[in-house]
């Protein structure tokens, strides 16, 4: 399995939480050498005050607890 399609895998885990709360998560790109992944807040998750909360204590650390290959999560607009 590739990198890719194990953060894809872990995303969709996590993006019922988000789904929750109106908002959603989708997969920009993954740097396989710099282990960085590149994602796009959606819905209710973008522009909101606690995003970058979301970003770093919700999705980077479930990626990171999973696949250690992940070294760090990007928000792009």
């Amino acid at each position: 399995m590739t990198l890719k399609e194990q953060v894809t895998e872990v995303l969709d885990e996590v993006r019922p939480a988000l789904q929750a709360h109106r908002g959603d998560v989708e997969l920009v790109d993954v740097l396989e050498e710099e282990g960085i992944v590149k994602v796009r807040l959606q819905g209710a998750c973008h522009g909101c005050p606690m995003a970058q909360i979301t970003l770093t204590m919700g999705i980077e650390q479930v990626l990171k607890e999973r696949i250690p290959e992940v070294k760090a999560v990007q928000a792009v607009e």
